[in-house]
């Protein structure tokens, strides 16, 4: 079984698993490469909590691998920005749009304080779309289930997100759920063309759209317009709840999933589940105009943060989405084999792998093999 999952990942990696699907969706012209050097300038955020010691360990890892990077680090005001309303300043946000790729860590947004969350506040004013995560077992840590390979794609822009919400009357709020054509026939025209990409057979649009027959009934008909123009590609229909309840009992009857966004929010956390925890799964977000803003979808984890017990994996696995995203692939593929082979070997792994490595050992295991 281990070889064949290698033999997965290996086929997975050849047809590009974390590179764009789309080229059409990522304009060339991202590169932001300063005139006396060959380094491409990315936007790093440290984040919260575990944030910068794990993203400590890209850099560290990135080093020893000779990655091309060069990184402007960005860090969250203390205070609200009125031009974001978000503790983002639109310093943040302009570093990203100008260097048009870059890392995210965790971020924590503290709970009905009155602002924008912060991962909200990225996709929004950068038009991040599609959030993208492959979510695959890992060879040599074991799980339930040792067959997951699958991919999903998550509208990123509305739905029960768009952050529309007001008081009726006293002791009564509303939210409302915003789908468009527009944004709906973006996504799954993405999530069809990833499948087609990446040697991918199905696309399961995921819906209630039984219950929520208007938007969700939006969103299938946006799915099956643009599935018509992929006849290679097998369409199919599933129920939220449904999904659910057949990823636990067999994930291997999917392969890409798209869904509006807060499906999409509780499916790819689910997914996460089915291979060990946020903490193995990568994740990159989408804009149509060329940005791609990978990132660790972990919590900060407050609580072991400056303790040295953080695992990078995610974060690590994600730059490497990034990797992908600018052709680095022979750097990102150095990068995916040692961090999979440390994992595999088991000889170093954090806490909640089971192990005791500290996030030094960890790092210093996977530089290693590089």
């Amino acid at each position: 079984m281990a070889s064949q999952i290698v033999r997965r990942l290996t086929r997975s990696r050849a047809n590009g698993i974390f590179s764009s699907a789309n080229p059409s969706f990522f304009a060339r012209g991202f590169l932001s490469v300063p005139s006396d050097s060959n380094l491409i300038t990315a936007t790093l955020f440290p984040g919260d909590g575990i944030g910068p010691e794990i993203a400590e360990s890209v850099k560290q890892v990135f080093k020893v691998a000779d990655v091309p990077i060069e990184w402007e680090e960005q860090f969250v005001g203390t205070e609200v920005d009125p031009r974001t309303q978000s503790f983002l300043t639109l310093e943040n946000l302009e570093s990203v749009r100008r260097n048009r790729v870059g890392l995210k860590g965790p971020m924590a947004t503290p709970v009905g304080k009155g602002h924008r969350s912060l991962n909200l506040t990225l996709r929004k004013e950068l038009g991040l779309y599609a959030n993208v995560r492959p979510c695959y077992s890992l060879p040599g840590y074991k799980t339930k289930y040792d067959d997951v390979d699958l991919i999903t794609i998550r509208e990123n822009t509305e739905g029960e997100y768009s952050g529309l919400e007001h008081q009726v009357v006293r002791g009564v709020v509303e939210s409302i759920k915003i789908i468009t054509r527009q944004a709906s026939l973006r996504v799954a025209e993405y999530a069809f063309h990833y499948a087609k990409t990446h040697g991918r057979q199905r696309v399961s649009a995921i819906h209630k759209a039984n219950i929520m027959q208007k938007t969700d009934g939006l969103f299938l008909k946006c799915c099956q317009e643009v599935a018509e123009k992929y006849p290679e590609i097998t369409y199919e229909e599933v129920v939220i709840d449904n999904c659910c309840m057949m990823l636990v009992k067999n994930p291997a009857l999917f392969d890409v999933l798209v869904m509006p966004n807060l499906y999409g929010d509780i499916i790819s956390d689910l997914c996460a589940g089915l291979i060990g925890g946020l903490g193995l799964t990568p994740s990159c977000n989408i804009g149509e105009d060329g940005i791609a803003l990978a990132e660790a979808v972990h919590g900060s984890a407050p609580d072991i943060a400056g303790k040295n017990l953080a695992n990078p994996t995610a974060l690590l696995l994600s730059a490497v989405t990034m990797l992908r995203h600018l052709d680095l692939h022979e750097k990102a593929d150095r990068i995916q084999d040692a961090v999979l082979k440390t994992i595999a070997e088991g000889k170093y792994r954090t806490g909640d792998l089971g192990g005791n490595s500290t996030t030094t050992d960890f790092t210093k295991a996977i530089c290693d093999h590089i």
